[in-house]
Order: C-alpha cells, then sequence, then structure tokens
C-alpha cells in the first residue's frame, strides 16, 4: 500500500493506493494513523478511492483505526469507496459504524 498525505487546514486526508491486506497494508495503514495522531491530527479523512481490495484483516485495520481516533478524541471519515469495498462493509454491517463520503469535500465539509 502507498499513500501521500495532503491537509485542509486542521483536516489531514490520507490517500491511500494499493491493497489494504493481511502483511500489505494493514501494519502500513496503522503506523499511518499513529504518526498523523502524534502529529496532532484529530480529523481524519481515509480516502480509499485508489483502494482496490481489502480483506478481513483490512477491515479490522479500519475499524481498529476507527477505535484509536475516537479514543484519542478525534474524528475519521472514509471517502470515495469503490462499489466492492462498499458492498463489504454494508456485508458487515460497518456502513452504519463509519461514515462514508462521496468525495473529500463533502467529509471537510462534515468537520465544521
Amino acid at each position: 500500500m502507498k499513500s501521500t498525505t495532503t491537509e485542509y487546514g486542521d483536516i489531514k486526508v490520507l490517500h491511500l493506493q494499493g491493497k489494504i491486506t493481511i502483511g500489505e497494508g494493514d501494519v502500513q495503514l496503522r503506523g499511518l494513523v499513529n504518526e498523523v495522531l502524534e502529529e496532532g491530527a484529530r480529523k481524519i479523512i481515509l480516502d480509499l478511492g485508489k483502494v482496490k481490495y481489502i480483506d478481513s484483516s483490512g477491515i479490522g485495520e479500519l475499524v481498529s483505526c476507527y477505535t484509536t481516533i475516537t479514543n484519542r478524541g478525534g474524528k475519521m471519515r472514509l471517502t470515495n469507496l469503490h462499489s466492492k469495498i462498499y458492498s463489504l462493509l454494508q456485508l458487515t454491517a460497518l456502513v452504519s459504524v463509519f461514515e462514508i463520503y462521496d468525495s473529500n469535500e463533502d467529509a471537510v465539509q462534515t468537520f465544521n
């Protein structure tokens, strides 16, 4: 998994690319989220627009990230989900846990 980060004021957007799977992206995602939290970010958007595949370990890591961010007083949004990933979140009933938006701009507006 690869990633880049952009900022909208105090909002960090983590643009993820590739796969979030056991041994490939799950540990990287955890490290990335912990890094931005250590930098003081409390409003975090995970842009999954270029994530083509996520397995159960990746789903578990999204839940773990959500929990870590929330426990540190932050908020997390997911954006740009491919239909397969969205369907997987529906199947696991996680669409009711995560705040999911079609675009980063839509998600940014919810923080204000």
